[in-house]
């Protein structure tokens, strides 16, 4: 199984994996862009893990359905949280400066995220409005919920696709010399590749709670 979906994909998909910066360094202006998206990033980052570790960690425990419900429904919460609120720091930050179509590159990831914190914020209703005290209806609705995110997998390719279409030019660098954006791509990867966290899905969390549907 692969890990679960984290912010740690926006910054290894603007980041890249090289230290190719010219002798000058970025633009200061693209420098104060990549700060104000990076230092958004970090406590986004721990809730979706949190949330999705506290997922997995529940089913593995074979929980009542009370508690796996309230588990669930607090970490899509989280989750929708989290990634809304990317979503809208990469929005406030703007077009990054100097790049080519960058406001509508901008906008493609912006509309990414925003649609996987809905499909979060659904999943989350979806479990509220689970019966708790009928055992079958229980188990087959969350096991529509795992197949759900599951196939959440399209969204998250597509957000990473949009994040690695907004780098251009001294973008991976600027957001390299981010504090915040190295503390968090070094924790999603061995080095902050986009290769290696475009493959990120919603798998370990989704057969979790397949697996505790039926328990």
């Amino acid at each position: 199984s692969t890990a679960p979906p984290d912010s740690a994909v926006l910054v290894a998909a603007l980041s890249g994996c090289s230290g190719n910066s010219a002798p000058k360094g970025p633009d200061p202006k693209l420098v104060s862009w990549a700060k104000s998206v990076c230092d958004a990033v970090p406590a986004q980052d721990a809730k979706i893990k949190a949330a999705n570790a506290a997922i997995s960690t529940t089913a593995a425990d074979t929980a009542k359905p009370e508690t796996l419900q309230k588990t669930d429904s607090k970490a899509f919460q989280d989750m929708a949280d989290g990634y809304k609120a990317i979503a809208t720091a990469v929005n406030e930050a703007g077009a990054p400066p100097g790049v080519s179509g960058g406001a509508k590159r901008l906008g493609d990831v912006v509309k990414s995220f925003n649609s996987l914190s809905t499909s979060y914020a659904d999943l989350k209703k979806q479990v509220d409005d689970l019966d708790t005290k009928d055992q079958a209806k229980f188990a087959s609705g969350l096991h529509d919920v795992a197949t759900q995110m599951t196939e959440l997998e399209k969204k998250h390719q597509s957000g990473t696709e949009s994040l690695k279409a907004l780098q251009q030019g001294e973008v991976q660098d600027a957001i390299a010399q981010q504090p915040s954006c190295k503390k968090v791509a070094s924790s999603g990867a061995s080095s902050p590749s986009a290769a290696a966290t475009a493959g990120s899905t919603p798998t370990c969390a989704a057969a979790a709670i397949a697996a505790s549907a039926f328990n």
